[in-house]
């Protein structure tokens, strides 16, 4: 059991990590905490509930669809709402994107309704490999997100905008003497966080049934993860979602499932008492 437990809690991890990752770069880049990380990865499962079952798209590109339609919802807010208060300061972009959240959650709601929903996929028999119980959903989810992971690592270290984007997270009043465009920068990172909040929620679908909250069942773990890697560190956030997700599954081992959320807000409120920074944000923020 304990086998099947930690191998679940990978998969959770490897799930928590791209809204994570999205998460501490809207912090890194943006310098505000992005409430609204579960409401877009709910429009994410919606859009592409939408391109697979109302219209009949395999799953692939209903999934291309869905980190197009949340790269724009993200776009939207940020024209409409971020930009215009990006000199109001932290907590005030925190409270918008709360207002964005509800809004996106609300809209999901009233266009969808509150009956779950799946996606229209093939049944496939679960593997078992050294008595551990692997299904398809979980090899595709997998394979999915190492492989955004590293190409999003790739853009990072080696493009041009990676390069512009880690300048505005260093010292964005240096970046733009060096002629760094904030504005733009700040608007493709929109563009990369809502594709991968988007991605996130195609993924998200196909381990559970989608429903308006679909987002906010997994906004304190991706905070948690966020948080205990370091804000604004996206090496941090993968391996935060990591032990998060781990140590949610393995709770089970101890205490009823229904509590596992239990684990999240006692993480996020050990490293606000004793380690504000998380584990690898002293390091971040020494680069």
């Amino acid at each position: 059991m304990a086998a099947q437990l930690f191998f679940n809690g990978l998969v959770t991890g490897l799930l928590l990590a791209l809204p994570a990752l999205a998460l501490t770069l809207v912090f890194g880049v943006l310098k505000f905490a992005n409430f609204a990380v579960g409401a877009m990865l709910t429009l994410g499962a919606y859009a592409a509930w939408v391109a697979n079952v109302q219209l009949g798209m395999p799953l692939t590109a209903a999934a291309a669809i869905a980190a197009v339609v949340v790269a724009g919802a993200g776009l939207l807010a940020d024209q409409l709402a971020f930009e215009k208060l990006r000199l109001r300061g932290s907590i005030t972009l925190l409270v918008a994107s709360m207002g964005v959240s509800l809004v996106i959650e609300n809209v999901c709601r009233f266009f969808f309704g509150n009956a779950s929903r799946g996606f229209d996929v093939a049944l496939s028999r679960p593997i078992r490999w050294q008595g551990v119980r692997i299904n398809q959903e979980q090899i595709t989810i997998a394979i999915t997100v190492l492989v955004c992971l590293v190409l999003v690592d790739a853009l990072l270290r080696f493009t041009p905008l990676g390069r512009a984007m880690r300048a505005v997270a260093d010292n964005a009043s240096l970046a733009a003497v060096r002629g760094v465009e904030r504005r733009t920068i700040a608007r493709l990172t929109w563009a990369l966080v809502g594709a991968l909040l988007g991605l996130a929620g195609v993924l998200t679908g196909l381990d559970r049934s989608i429903d308006p909250l679909i987002g906010w069942n997994y906004q304190i773990a991706i905070f948690a993860a966020a948080i205990l890697g370091g804000l604004g560190s996206p090496i941090g956030a993968v391996l935060g979602a990591l032990a998060i997700g781990v140590a949610e599954e393995m709770s089970a081992l101890v205490i009823p499932t229904n509590y596992r959320q239990v684990v999240s807000f006692a993480v996020i409120l050990a490293l606000l008492l004793f380690r504000a920074n998380g584990l690898l944000g002293a390091k971040a923020a020494r680069k």
